[in-house]
């Protein structure tokens, strides 16, 4: 796997070396790869021979069609192959396109050798083909890469990014009005640093206009996370793809030219206010005027300070609503309605011995942890906020308001609150066995967990996740589940704690977006990593890999020997692949746990970690998988691998090349246009 990951590496290399300002024809151009997990085919297999067929078909049906598209499929299952090629509307001829698809059925069967999925992805045209029908889903981008240019601008970002959303915006609009190609140029006006933007943005044609735009909004929704800021970017995607720069990149004139982005006018003074008094008998003008001066002021007063106290009552009023986010409340009245858990600072400060160095029981995420007893003589963990932790106090409001109205066995209860004297303190029930990963990960420990102790393990936290999701009230998405969040207590019953970062969804509500991902790496879902999408699935994917750092002994991150796979992910699917993973199991249970049981956790854990959300069970789903003996478990699809940079996974970066630099290794060195997208980063969203 090593060496797959370096020929990955080298790719990335490449396909920035092949840069110029003017896209060069698609067969002297490195394409952006994405190689697809739905198995492998053989040598001369009826899959191959299928795959020829389309690659004898499309390219010259792509550039007979007036939308320089097309689409099909060959064969039967299960060695049907289906494929989808389009190419860039901005006057490509018919020769060059179908140079460009033809060219692209080389390069997907060289990069994704032997993969029944591969997407391929050119300047002038991207292909895909697969084994599964996604020809039919003109709903779903598929196999999205993010490209961005490496240099920031120096406008204001705030200014720059309204006006790149402006003109896409645009765009895409006529794009998607575009009934022939479903394509667009434009560009706008910006500044002296950046005289005009030049965007593009495209779909398949086969998609409804509606569809279109919204494949292109849920695209342009991905600025502010990975583009904010930067000269140029692109997202390519399987359904739909934009792109934008400072520069012109795309062929003959725009579609659309915007002017410059109008800026507010200055406030002017208020105007003065011309009376034209009635005609009045002489001499007693002035003391009209003065009497009719002393009405009006007094009404007028009134007036506008009945209308203020009106707008701010009705603000006020709004104001909750308004500020109600759609995944959970943290408003002051959910603290004060449970008045029964508060306690008094006194009382803990006692209880840990003011927080003493020995009663420390670790480090949370915004602060430490002590260990304490009360009064009574119950053992306690209290949560103490670091002082100069200002975000934290956000997270510890969320957790109290959702862990007090949660009651399950496999969730950690809360025994009270104290927000006085600047502390902002929250109290556990003490579980002395601590969290997985103090014994899990220890060589020595670790045999303390016998076989039927990590069952158990497993058991509590799937049952503790259903209830969170499907049976209590609330459906609550946690985040931030792993080995250090799931406590044990005497007797290894375990209890998810840390509810910081979660969030509460709304019955019918089924997946949110946003913009501040936050959460460990390692555990992370990839839609979720990548687009900051995440649902009760992404869950499910931390759940899956808990059971593998369960059963293997081994953390979710970091590499293992520079022969084997990058991470945990790859390892077990490797082993799981080749009938071996008996050999990654913790030493510890090698010959001491059933060796059928063990591999059906394994495979309902890497049903868990698919990669694509719909595929990935729910939690009522893996208890009943867990609990049967009799159910039968679909085959598994290989999992996403994610490439670590530096001990972290990294899924968005970018690297800048001097213009001429040389490469070395077995990259080919080349020179790249100062203007041009420095790109490098190719993961799959």
């Amino acid at each position: 796997m090593a060496a797959v990951v370096s020929e990955r590496l080298v790719l990335l290399l490449l396909a920035v070396a092949s840069l110029s300002l003017l896209a060069p024809p698609a067969a002297a151009q490195t394409p952006w790869q994405v190689c697809g997990n739905s198995g492998n085919y053989t040598a001369n297999s009826t899959y191959q021979r299928n795959l020829a067929r389309l690659a004898a078909a499309l390219p010259r049906n792509a550039s007979a069609s007036p939308a320089l598209f097309a689409k099909g499929s060959v064969g039967s299952v299960p060695e049907i192959a289906y494929a989808l090629a389009l190419c860039r509307g901005d006057g490509a001829n018919a020769t060059a396109c179908s140079a460009c698809v033809a060219t692209a059925f080389q390069d997907a069967q060289q990069l994704c050798a032997f993969g029944m999925d591969a997407t391929v992805y050119y300047d002038a045209c991207y292909l895909r083909f697969s084994n599964r029908n996604f020809l039919d889903d003109t709903t779903s981008n598929d196999n999205e890469l993010i490209l961005m240019n490496a240099q920031n601008v120096s406008s204001p970002v705030e200014a720059f990014d309204a006006a790149v959303r402006v003109l896409l915006n645009a765009t895409g609009d006529y794009a998607a009005a575009n009934s022939t190609r479903l394509f667009a140029t434009g560009e706008e006006a910006f500044d002296a640093a950046n005289p005009t933007i030049y965007g593009l943005a495209q779909c398949t044609p086969d998609m409804s206009p509606a569809d279109c735009r919204s494949c292109l909004g849920d695209s342009f929704g991905l600025i502010p996370q990975y583009l904010s800021g930067r000269r140029g970017g692109r997202v390519l995607g399987v359904r739909c793809n934009f792109r934008y720069e400072v520069y012109p990149f795309f062929t003959g004139g725009p579609s659309l030219r915007l002017p410059a982005p109008s800026s507010p006018p200055p406030a002017l003074p208020p105007a003065p206010v011309n009376v034209t008094p009635a005609a009045t008998p002489p001499g007693r003008s002035k003391n009209k005027t003065g009497i009719a001066v002393a009405i009006a002021l007094p009404i007028v007063a009134a007036v506008l300070a009945i209308s203020t106290v009106c707008f701010c009552f009705l603000w006020r009023r709004r104001r909750p609503a308004e500020e109600q986010a759609p995944s959970y409340s943290t408003n002051a009245g959910d603290i004060e309605s449970i008045d029964s858990l508060l306690l008094d600072i006194s009382t803990l400060r006692s209880a840990t011995d003011n927080f003493a160095e020995s009663n420390r029981l670790g480090e949370g995420g915004f602060g430490a942890v002590y260990k304490g007893v009360l009064p009574d003589g119950q053992e306690i963990a209290v949560k103490r906020l670091s002082q100069s932790s200002g975000q934290g106090i956000q997270e510890l409001k969320n957790e109290l308001v959702l862990v007090a109205k949660l009651q399950h066995k496999n969730l950690v209860r809360l025994v009270g609150v104290c927000l006085q004297e600047h502390e902002k303190l929250l109290v556990y029930e003490y579980m002395p066995n601590r969290s997985i990963d103090t014994i899990l990960f220890d060589p020595e420990k670790s045999k303390e967990l016998d076989w039927g102790k990590r069952v158990k393990i497993i058991n509590g936290v799937a049952r503790g996740l259903q209830y969170l999701q499907e049976d209590s009230q609330l459906k609550i998405i946690h985040r931030d589940l792993k080995a250090s969040n799931v406590l044990l207590d005497f007797d290894y019953t375990p209890k998810i704690s840390d509810f910081g970062l979660a969030r509460l969804f709304g019955g019918d509500q089924s997946r949110e977006v946003t913009n501040r991902v936050v959460g460990t790496y390692g555990y992370m879902a990839p839609e979720y990593a990548m687009r900051g999408h995440y649902s009760i699935k992404s869950d499910v994917f931390s759940f899956g890999v808990l059971i593998l750092e369960i059963l293997t002994g081994r953390r979710s991150s970091g590499s293992f020997n520079i022969e084997q796979s990058v991470d945990l992910l790859s390892l077990v699917w490797e082993h799981w692949t080749m009938g071996t993973i008996v050999e990654i199991m913790d030493p510890s249970l090698r010959g001491k746990a059933p060796a059928e049981q063990m591999l059906k956790c394994v495979h309902i854990g890497l049903l868990c970690v698919q990669d694509n959300p719909v595929d990935r069970p729910m939690m009522s789903t893996v208890n009943v998988m867990l609990s049967s003996g009799t159910v039968s478990l679909q085959a598994p699809l290989k999992p996403v691998f994610f490439i670590p940079k530096s001990g972290y996974y990294s899924t968005v970066y970018s690297e800048s090349y001097p213009t001429g630099s040389q490469s070395t290794g077995n990259v080919v060195s080349g020179a790249m246009s100062p203007n041009e997208v420095s790109i490098t980063e190719l993961e799959p969203r």
